[in-house]
């Protein structure tokens, strides 16, 4: 189904872009004279077809044109785009920690570390940094897995994390980003035809990276539903009902846990990732955890577990048969640093061939960006307390986390005042995911071309400029209908983005009902 009105032509082929295809939009490839390509959408990889992205999909396209006709002088009922569709924290205007851009810089510039602006724990970094690097310079290539001394970082870091739980380097691969870490482990899952071929378990609600990956690798997806009446909670006889159901035609072979939560923004008490781990052990499934939002947590009672130490504190009769591996990126936490590129996973209890197999899988792609890779290191590495750069950071790292933390009660307090929207606790991450109460009259008038909230979504951007991504890109349960919006936006910023939603919805309310 096209997910935009049918006669909408600002943009054209957006459906079929973004994974639907509409017949009207379709372009004449006879009368062009471009009708024999090699490459067409008849011979083109059929599963890339049905790969969807709702994070950059139609209505953010919708978003770059309005902004552009903005500057072209068109005249809107508002000034400006206001994109909190993405968890770009930058991007909304959060400053970058002082110690990692100065790290950068030096390791980018080596002439800076003649220069007496920059602290010496911040030149320090960067020696040690270049020295590990192929002829003491950032733009060599590392080794696959990454630079060794960052991998060996990484273990004392979790090492910390997790209260002395051995970590080994040679189990860390660095990557660019947590997602190519995430579609590489999916690749090395994914085998087997028909019935016996590999059945994936998903969040729904849940991140489109693992959707769209699933969709071309052409393994299978299978849903399992948070609670949302009890604050997107994982209710393990949700898993077994899905795994049950999902063995008649796919061979169930891994499970993906987000936590803290996207879009959901909940944070999954200790009892339910030991119920999670029992589950898999039980159904010998591969656990996958989404760790990357592990020190986003807000709420009061709330506390990040990372699975490895509750899987190792559970006792060998799990540690020693539990397959996991686990991901983080610098592109969220305090850090916010997503055009880097940094990130890691680490594997636990993998079979010793596989892994060989997944060292000649990451070679491929030769090796992640040394920048990303330096900046990971100063995250898992940061100042101490006996060296000059750690007040500052202390101090802006805990006024980072501050921000997110007032925001994301803020946004909860002002949305449920909104009759119509309800909106949980923003336990943790950076987005929350609001239910819409919306008029018969809207969702049939939708249904014609487009989920109803995408419906809500486009309109709410062409009246107010306020880009939101609708909760059907993210998967939810028949019937109902959310967006996903981030608590990015500086304070003042996101006052407006509150407001503006809440008058938006009550105009549109009216107008349908």
């Amino acid at each position: 189904m096209c997910l935009l009105q049918c006669n909408d032509v600002r943009i054209p082929r957006a459906c079929a872009l973004f994974g639907t295809e509409c017949e009207l939009q379709k372009p004449n490839m006879t009368e062009n004279g471009l009708g024999n390509r090699v490459l067409n959408m008849d011979t083109m990889n059929p599963n890339v077809k049905r790969v969807e992205y709702a994070v950059r999909g139609p209505i953010v396209q919708r978003a770059l044109q309005i902004e552009k006709e903005l500057k072209e002088g068109v005249e809107k009922p508002f000034t400006e785009v206001i994109k909190a569709n993405i968890g770009d924290a930058h991007a909304m205007g959060q400053k970058p920690i002082t110690f990692l851009r100065q790290v950068v810089a030096l390791c980018t510039y080596p002439d800076l570390l003649e220069d007496d602006k920059f602290p010496e724990d911040a030149k320090n970094r960067a020696r040690r940094i270049l020295q590990a690097c192929g002829g003491g310079s950032i733009g060599a290539y590392s080794a696959s897995p990454g630079i060794e001394i960052i991998r060996q970082d990484v273990a004392k870091y979790i090492e910390k994390r997790d209260g002395g739980i051995p970590s080994d380097p040679d189990s860390i691969y660095l990557s660019t980003g947590a997602s190519d870490a995430i579609v590489t482990m999916l690749k090395l899952l994914t085998s087997g035809e028909g019935k016996n071929r590999t059945g994936v378990m998903i969040s729904i609600p849940q991140y489109p990276l693992y959707s769209a990956a699933l969709a071309e690798l052409a393994a299978v997806q299978i849903s399992y539903y948070l609670d949302e009446d009890k604050c997107w909670s994982l209710d393990v006889n949700e898993l077994r009902r899905a795994v049950k159901a999902a063995r008649e035609h796919c061979n169930p072979r891994a499970l993906c846990i987000i936590n803290p939560g996207n879009p959901t923004g909940q944070v999954q008490s200790r009892q339910c990732i030991e119920d999670v781990i029992r589950f898999a052990a039980e159904e010998h499934l591969f656990l996958m955890a989404d760790e990357v939002y592990q020190d986003n947590v807000y709420a009061e009672g709330c506390q990040f577990h990372s699975f490895k130490k509750v899987l190792f504190e559970m006792g060998p009769e799990y540690s020693s048969v539990v397959e996991l591996v686990s991901f983080h990126s610098t592109s969220k936490c305090f850090m916010g640093e997503c055009g880097f590129r940094g990130g890691y996973m680490e594997v636990v209890n993998m079979d010793p061939e596989v892994k060989l197999q997944l060292t000649k899988l990451v070679s491929v792609r030769l090796c992640p960006p040394i920048p990303g890779q330096a900046l990971l290191d100063l995250v898992v590495n940061p100042p101490q307390p006996d060296e000059p750069s750690y007040a500052t950071f202390i101090k802006e790292r805990t006024a980072n986390l501050d921000i997110l933390a007032e925001k994301a009660k803020m946004t909860e307090q002002v949305l449920n005042t909104v009759p119509g929207i309800h909106c949980n606790p923003v336990q943790g991450a950076m987005y929350t995911f609001p239910r819409l109460s919306l008029p018969e009259k809207a969702i049939n008038a939708a249904k014609v071309c487009q989920a109803p909230d995408m419906f809500y979504c486009m309109k709410l951007l062409e009246e107010t400029g306020i880009c939101l991504v609708p909760g059907s890109g993210f998967g939810q349960r028949d019937g109902t209908y959310h967006f996903r919006m981030t608590i990015l936006p500086a304070t003042e910023k996101l006052k407006v983005v509150l407001e503006k939603i809440r008058e938006f919805h009550k105009r549109f309310t009216e107008e349908f009902s």
